[in-house]
C-alpha cells in the first residue's frame, strides 16, 4: 500500500508520458489491456515485457491494474518461448503506490473477509525470473511490487519508500518483511517508521538494487539481462530461482538440503547432460528445456 495522496502533494511539474522503447514487438495473446502494455522483446522474442501504464495517476496500483498484470504474467508464464519477464513503469514513476481511493472507505471486515491485497502475491508465484526495471518513484505498493521481483534494476533517479505510516497505516503487501530481508532491520525500520525515501544509490548500497542504469537505457539493460537468463535451460533456471528464494524461508541447514535435492534433480534433465557435454567439447550448449 502507499501514500499516493501524500506523494502527489510533493510532486512538482507536469507529468511526462511513460517511457516508450523503440521497436516494441506486438503481443500476440490477443489480450486487450487498459492499464498495462505487454510486449515480447529480445532478438528471438524470449523476453516478456510488461509496462504499467497509468501515467496520470503515477501508475497507482488499482485492482484493475493488478488483475491485468496477473493476466499478462500468466500468459508469459505459459508461453514456452519466453524465458524471463521484465516489469517496468514510466520515467516519472514505476508505481507511486496502491490506489488510496479504492482503500479509503474499507473497513476491517471488508479487508479481512475479502483477503484484501491477496491477489498481489501472484507475482511471487511465477516460476520464470522477473526483473523490475524501476525509474522514478517506487513508493509503498510500488516498492513492494518491485521487491516481489527476483532482480531489481534502477534508473539513476529512482527513489524507494514505504510511506504508509504517513496516512495512518502500515505496508500490507510484504513491505515490512521483504524490505527487512533486503536491507536489514535498522534501515527498514527507519523507512517504515518515518516514510522517508532512499535514492537508487542508497538502495544499491543497502542491497535492495543490483544495478543502476541511465534512465534512458534502463529498460533495454534489463531486457539484455532477461535475454541472458532466457538463453539458459528454463527448467534449470526455475530450479535455481526456487533454491535462492528458499534462502529467505528456511534455515541454512534446511536450505542446503533443498539445494542438494534440486542439484541432484538437474541430473535427471537432458539439459544438464547437454550443458556439461558442451563445456567439455568447448562449444555453446543447445538447451531444449528438457
Amino acid at each position: 500500500m502507499a501514500a499516493l495522496r501524500v506523494l502527489l502533494s510533493c510532486v512538482r511539474g507536469p507529468l511526462r508520458p511513460p517511457v516508450r522503447c523503440p521497436a516494441w514487438r506486438p503481443f500476440a495473446s490477443g489480450a486487450n489491456f487498459e492499464y498495462i502494455i505487454a510486449e515480447k522483446r529480445g532478438k528471438n522474442n524470449t523476453v516478456g515485457l510488461i509496462q504499467l501504464n497509468r501515467p496520470k495517476a503515477l501508475n497507482a496500483l488499482c485492482d484493475g491494474l493488478i488483475d491485468e498484470l496477473n493476466q499478462a504474467l500468466k500468459i508469459f508464464e505459459e508461453d514456452p518461448a519466453v524465458g524471463a519477464i521484465v516489469l517496468t513503469g514510466g520515467d516519472k514513476a514505476f508505481a507511486a503506490g496502491a490506489d488510496i481511493k479504492e482503500m479509503q472507505n474499507l473497513s476491517f471486515q471488508d479487508c479481512y473477509s475479502s483477503k484484501f491485497l491477496k491477489h498481489w502475491d501472484h507475482l511471487t508465484q511465477v516460476k520464470k525470473p522477473v526483473i523490475a526495471a524501476v525509474n522514478g518513484y517506487a513508493f509503498g505498493g510500488g516498492c513492494e511490487l518491485a521487491m516481489m521481483c527476483d532482480i531489481i534494476y534502477a534508473g539513476e533517479k529512482a527513489q524507494f519508500a514505504q510511506p504508509e505510516i504517513l496516512i495512518g497505516t502500515i505496508p500490507g503487501a510484504g513491505g515490512t518483511q521483504r524490505l527487512t530481508r533486503a536491507v536489514g532491520k535498522s534501515l527498514a525500520m527507519e523507512m517504515v517508521l518515518t516514510g522517508d525515501r532512499i535514492s537508487a544509490q542508497d538502495a544499491k548500497q543497502a542491497g535492495l538494487v543490483s544495478k543502476i542504469c541511465p534512465v534512458e537505457t534502463l529498460v533495454e539493460e534489463a531486457i539484455q539481462c532477461a535475454e541472458k537468463i532466457a538463453s539458459n535451460s528454463k527448467i534449470v533456471v526455475a530450479m535455481a530461482k526456487e533454491s535462492v528464494n528458499a534462502a529467505f524461508e528456511m534455515t541454512l541447514t534446511e536450505g542446503s538440503k533443498l539445494e542438494k535435492k534440486l542439484f541432484y534433480s538437474t541430473f535427471a534433465t537432458d539439459d544438464r547432460k547437454e550443458g556439461m557435454t558442451a563445456f567439455v567439447e568447448k562449444r555453446k550448449a543447445n538447451f531444449k528445456d528438457q
